[in-house]
């Protein structure tokens, strides 16, 4: 985990107690990125051609990721990280977040993500994955790569297409060889985390069945308990995430068939239909 994924775990806990806005995370965020400086930097490239399938950002930019090659024995190897960034619950809350690179692939750049940690190159810091071709998946819709309505508002403008989002860098991958890996891994942090449980399953299936897959959620297991007030406030989060990006049809059906869906969004819920092996890291609750 790099120091800004720590920093941004560490925002969403406080801001799960307090109720802070995601304006304030974002503002946090921001200052910290130009603070901290660029280290470990990999260009960002965006999938133009996605834009025409609808696979677009909040905003209606482009998807973007950013890809390190693998070399040496791990050439044959993919690790695939989706960022974190939490989840905008309304059309206000969303538009916000067009003014960030977690909203739009327009305001972007290498240096707000940088491949330290499970994607750095260091062997001494990465030991398992350092050579492998590691991928940072680029979070711009709000929804951990849930949500997908085909309806834009002109009046905001906004665009619910996070799955497709998923889809199309994904599609890209396969296509850069990631469809001959030996292994292949799909991990993310926090919103970022809890997609690589939500989406495992659709990873896997995209590969021949001689290739090994294992997914792995970082800070990404949100628990569906009662908070310090003694009630489930976060569950009406979720409802309202759910509902605005119409998620329901890509989430895990045998769970949504027996429980509403936005409960179905809580790993707890879903992973008992998740039958590709998942690793789990840092146990958060709301």
């Amino acid at each position: 985990m790099n120091s800004l994924q720590f920093l941004y775990m560490m925002i969403i806990k406080v801001r799960s107690n307090l109720w802070l806005p995601h304006t304030l995370v974002y503002c946090v965020l921001i200052i910290y990125l130009k603070v901290e400086g660029a280290s470990d930097q990999v260009a960002i490239t965006t999938i133009e051609g996605a834009v025409a399938k609808g696979a677009v950002c909040l905003d209606g930019s482009p998807p973007a990721y950013q890809f390190d090659a693998g070399f040496g024995e791990g050439v044959n190897n993919w690790l695939v990280h989706i960022q974190g960034g939490g989840w905008c619950n309304s059309v206000n809350d969303c538009r916000t977040r067009t003014y960030s690179p977690y909203g739009s692939s327009k305001r972007m750049k290498s240096s707000d993500y940088n491949f330290t940690g499970i994607l750095s190159n260091k062997q001494e810091l990465n030991p398992s994955f350092y050579n492998w071709n590691r991928v940072a998946m680029r979070y711009c819709d709000g929804s951990s790569f849930t949500g997908d309505i085909e309806a834009v508002d002109p009046a905001t403008n906004l665009h619910f297409r996070g799955a497709r989002v998923f889809n199309a860098i994904i599609e890209e991958l396969l296509g850069k060889g990631m469809k001959s890996a030996s292994n292949a891994l799909l991990s993310g942090s926090s919103a970022g985390g809890l997609a690589s449980i939500l989406h495992c399953d659709k990873f896997k299936a995209l590969f021949p069945s001689s290739t090994r897959i294992k997914c792995f959620s970082d800070a990404g297991y949100f628990a569906h308990v009662t908070d310090l007030s003694g009630e489930y406030k976060f569950e009406g989060y979720y409802d309202q995430v759910v509902t605005l990006h119409g998620s329901s049809k890509n989430l895990y059906r045998e769970c949504t068939s027996i429980m509403k869906p936005s409960l179905c969004i809580y790993p707890q819920f879903t992973m008992p239909y998740v039958q590709t092996p998942v690793f789990i890291s840092h146990l958060k609750k709301h």
